[in-house]
């Protein structure tokens, strides 16, 4: 079940305010002119115990008049698809606009979980201007300020209502779950299709022609594998904004529900910074990689091409260049059970449990080979090791003066681990603590 909230609604009745009053920050910038918010804003929520992705749809409308209502329907229609609470935001002083009864019908077409917010009523004193709402047959109107932080409390208590218990991922001690991620019209459909060896998805030249997130369940030498294919959603219009970003947010979704993503690349076009920062967020979320460069089969090739290619990538990467690149052809299904071997080798990699008197004599040698820097006048020791996770690897190293150890040095230590436990394509977390 997906954790996506998003917040829709006409311009200027308060979405950007409501999203920094429920994140309790100043990311969006807010003002009275309708499409002033330009930044694509998602953050993660938390609230009695649950946490929950909350979308801010406020900016992603163009300022031209003629596509201006278009695009805040086209909003309101994909948010349908990818939330799992859709926060129908009204303006108590405007009334009832033609244009909220609009959105109000397009809601009510779906199954989704729809709280209706009527947004500046400040005081109490104003509650007679809510029951006007009650014609958008959404159900019973929750007022509230979000300027003011009125009524925020039982709104969040009713979003979480409809959240799932945080905890493990569903089936994730039995099934490896693997997500196709990438940019629009890499193949990420094309390379489901080929490895489950049927057409569960429409694949056109197009970029993002596909709607939804379908899971796809392949036998794989008689093992079950889950694989989330994010491609990107269908273009309705010429207005691209709002599509791109719930394509975004919702490859982060995706992300969150695999323990092993595939990063799917054009090899015509190489990897760019959107694909950085994708790899950035798989990371962050402390998911296996690796990266698939597709359409390999239309590159004209010598003895070193893939060698070259694999090395510029490496360079792009940077601290991540422990991440495997494979190179593969969804199409003409050339070396695509390479991906699924190697994404199988990241998910152990990942579940892996190093002893810690092995550990601690890794770390010992390293220290030796390279001690820690004296900052401002203390000498620093590295006293012992432990591993006390996985899946994802955390690691735990005791020190005298932990808040001290430069980030350089604790670079120096992971790329040690990694020398000599491998861990490939799977993103470890030095802890460093106070002996």
């Amino acid at each position: 079940m997906s954790k996506l909230v998003a917040i829709v609604g006409r311009p200027n009745v308060g979405k950007s305010t409501l999203f920094n009053r429920i994140v309790q920050s100043r990311k969006v910038v807010v003002d009275d002119q309708p499409g002033v918010t330009r930044d694509r804003i998602y953050e993660n929520a938390n609230w009695a115990g649950k946490t929950f992705v909350l979308v801010d749809t406020g900016g992603f409308v163009p300022a031209s008049d003629d596509v201006f209502e278009k695009a805040i329907r086209e909003q309101a229609e994909i948010a349908i698809h990818q939330a799992s609470v859709i926060l129908f935001m009204v303006d108590a002083k405007s009334g009832v606009t033609p244009l909220d009864a609009d959105l109000a019908g397009i809601l009510r077409k779906s199954n989704k979980e729809i709280l209706l917010l009527v947004n500046k009523v400040d005081e109490a004193v104003h509650e007679s201007e809510v029951s006007q709402f009650y014609s958008l047959g959404l159900g019973e109107p929750l007022s509230l300020s979000a300027l003011m932080g009125r009524n925020i409390g039982d709104l969040l208590d009713r979003i979480v209502d409809h959240i799932p218990e945080n905890g493990k991922m569903e089936d994730e001690s039995e099934r490896l779950h693997i997500a196709i991620i990438g940019r629009p019209n890499v193949g990420k459909s094309s390379l489901v299709n080929s490895l489950i060896g049927a057409d569960r998805t429409i694949v056109t030249d197009i970029p993002g022609t596909t709607r939804d997130s379908i899971d796809s369940t392949l036998k794989f030498y008689g093992e079950e594998i889950v694989l989330i294919d994010t491609a990107g959603l269908r273009k309705k219009s010429k207005v691209k904004e709002s599509i791109e970003f719930f394509s975004t947010v919702r490859t982060f979704g995706s992300i969150d529900r695999c323990q092993v993503a595939v990063l799917l690349i054009d090899a015509q076009q190489g990897i760019s910074h959107q694909d950085l920062s994708i790899i950035d967020e798989t990371v962050k979320r402390k998911k296996g990689i690796l990266i698939a460069v597709n359409k390999w089969d239309l590159i004209e090739k010598d003895t070193n091409t893939a060698r070259q290619f694999e090395l510029a990538i490496k360079k792009e990467l940077g601290t991540n260049s422990y991440i495997p690149v494979v190179f593969v052809s969804a199409i003409e299904k050339q070396r695509i059970s390479k991906v699924i071997e190697i994404a199988k080798r990241i998910f152990q990699e990942r579940g892996k449990k190093i002893q810690t008197s092995v550990l601690n004599d890794v770390i010992a040698d390293a220290v030796r080979e390279n001690s820690p820097p004296a900052t401002r006048g203390r000498e620093i020791s590295i006293k012992y090791a432990t591993q006390v996770k996985r899946n994802p690897p955390v690691f735990a190293l005791f020190s005298n003066y932990p808040k001290l150890i430069p980030d350089a040095y604790q670079r120096y230590l992971g790329k040690k681990l990694r020398a000599a436990f491998g861990f490939e394509g799977v993103p470890i977390t030095l802890v460093f603590k106070k002996k």
